[in-house]
């Protein structure tokens, strides 16, 4: 499995964005896609996860701001990112799981700054 993330960018702080992320090859029911995010000298942290009947979680710093969806027909996960503060500046990767494995896409870059 191989994913594309994309979306990230500069954002003043209480704007919004956009994260997409496509997933390629063998996709299974019953799987979960995921956004994480890092900063340095961090590890990286669950922002979101979405399994694959639509029921989704938060961390506690997302919920209210972040909506998580997929598109399984087109094999995308987003994030809808709003009211963006600068401690969510980060490199932001989405994560697919199916059947004990797990995958990450490439990083993008979101920073929130005036």
């Amino acid at each position: 499995v191989q994913l594309q993330a994309s979306g990230g960018g500069l954002v003043q702080p209480g704007g919004s964005l956009r994260l997409s992320c496509a997933a390629s090859g063998s996709i299974f029911g019953g799987n979960v896609m995921g956004w994480y995010r890092q900063t340095p000298g961090n590890q990286r942290e669950l922002v979101a996860n979405i399994l694959s009947n639509g029921a989704a979680d938060y961390a506690a710093s997302a919920k209210g701001r972040f909506t998580i969806s997929r598109d399984r027909s087109k094999k995308m996960v987003y994030l809808q990112m709003n009211s963006l503060k600068p401690e969510d500046t980060a490199d932001y990767y989405c994560r697919f799981q199916q059947r004990g494995d797990s995958y990450w896409g490439q990083g993008t870059q979101v920073t929130v700054s005036s």
